[in-house]
């Protein structure tokens, strides 16, 4: 058994990276982007290149991760303002029955592991969201938020080092 869920409507880049047990449908991934084990990536939602989207992670219909993004574990996003389960008549709600709202990760930004980000939200290029941190507005670039609601907490004021000793 094979273990994955991809549609056939599913645009993949080249030497893309797909653990087992994901659902991915209606979406685009970029190239050498990596996606972890139960993650689920909603039609009209859209993965940069060389980004990483690590296990247990929920991207809905509407949110642009760009290029060089890091998403922790356990990340859920949202598309919804007011969700309902019903409609006016008392009926279980279609897509006729809401708007997806949009939602911007820029280029380079990492959301630290258990963060939910709600809708109408843009975080900025190489912002940091710290893990567990609820974002209920624009984070600007190159700064570095935390908490519920999120507030940044100081500006990045240089790349970070990888090296190893």
């Amino acid at each position: 058994m094979n273990y994955l869920c991809v549609a056939g409507d599913v645009c993949l880049g080249q030497n893309v990276k797909l653990a087992k047990f994901i659902n991915l449908y209606g979406c685009t991934i970029g190239d050498n982007s990596k996606i972890g084990t139960f993650v689920e990536i909603q039609k009209n939602a859209t993965v940069g290149s060389n980004c990483k989207i690590q296990s247990h992670t929920f991207i809905c219909e509407g949110v642009t991760i760009e290029d060089d993004v890091f998403v922790g574990h356990g990340v859920t996003f949202v598309n919804d303002k007011y969700p309902r389960a019903t409609n006016g008549n008392g009926g279980l709600q279609s897509e006729s029955d809401w708007k997806v709202v949009p939602t911007v990760v820029r280029r380079g930004a990492s959301i630290g592991s258990g963060a939910t980000i709600l809708c109408n939200v843009t975080i900025g290029e190489n912002a940091i969201v710290g893990s567990g941190s609820v974002v209920t507005r624009d984070v600007p670039a190159n700064v570095i938020v935390a908490g519920n609601p999120a507030k940044v907490l100081r500006r990045i004021d240089h790349e970070p080092t990888h090296s190893i000793p």
